[in-house]
């Protein structure tokens, strides 16, 4: 039961942050360009996503179960130490924090900028834009949701997880008509990061055929233990940072 809440959670929040930046795309290009083309755009980069699920999970039930969690555990905790290194990053503030309305501001003038080129009776550049802009944040979703499913061994609540904060975020987007700058991405993805990195060693582990102490509820201990370190990072990053020097 933990990890089945820990793994819709975790899908939940890193679906929400994808989906934050592909609603930034998709806002800057049909608001100055127009809503046809951009939105055709975004459905056809949604029925790709759909394909890659229903084959990609589909494969993944013929693959035994350790297998499956030792490579799926070692992918996430690649991707985990990513996204938790630039959180750590950003914290400390070597790294500037993510500014969804600056963003926002630059696809618009880009958006403006960009020629009129007509194909297929649409504007090729709010198709072409929104529709690689949400498959690539999508497509980050997907890995998530399939990750969480196959070491979880049922896609159900990361699935459900993933929906979840796609239709939170697009209502949110319909209701603001404008970037989401008020959500917390950067705590957010720090929170994702530690998440992808514990199941990641979690899965690892177990597919290796380490017998965690309680089963899943050794999934809490790890999240503590990579928050606890993280923090000591940070911490020292930024002491670091304030004791060095300032130079022209």
């Amino acid at each position: 039961m933990t990890g089945t809440l820990l793994s819709g959670i975790g899908a939940f929040l890193a679906s929400a942050v994808e989906m934050v930046e592909a609603l930034t795309i998709v806002l800057g290009v049909g608001v100055v360009r127009g809503w046809r083309s951009t939105l055709i755009g975004v459905a056809a980069a949604a029925v790709v996503l759909a394909a890659l699920i229903a084959v990609f999970g589909a494969a993944l039930g013929s693959i035994p179960i350790e297998t499956l969690r030792l490579v799926v555990g070692a992918l996430l905790l690649v991707f985990g130490l990513q996204w938790l290194r630039k959180a750590i990053l950003r914290s400390s503030g070597y790294k500037a924090l993510h500014d969804e309305d600056e963003a926002f501001r630059e696809q618009r003038a880009a958006a403006a900028a960009a020629g009129d080129v007509q194909r297929a009776g649409m504007d090729w550049y709010s198709f072409t834009v929104s529709f690689k802009g949400v498959l690539l944040e999508g497509l980050e979703v997907v890995f998530i949701v399939i990750s969480f499913g196959a070491g979880q061994g049922r896609f159900g609540p990361a699935i459900a997880g993933a929906a979840l904060a796609v239709v939170l975020v697009l209502v949110a987007g319909v209701v603001v008509r404008g970037p989401l700058e008020r959500v917390p991405e950067n705590t957010i993805k720090f929170v994702v990061g530690l998440m992808l990195t514990s199941f990641g060693c979690f899965w690892a582990a177990e597919g290796a055929g380490v017998d965690w102490p309680g089963d899943e509820l050794s999934l809490i201990g790890v999240i503590a233990f990579f928050a606890a370190v993280s923090w000591a990072f940070v911490q020292a990053l930024r002491r670091r940072r304030l004791g060095t020097p300032v130079t022209a």
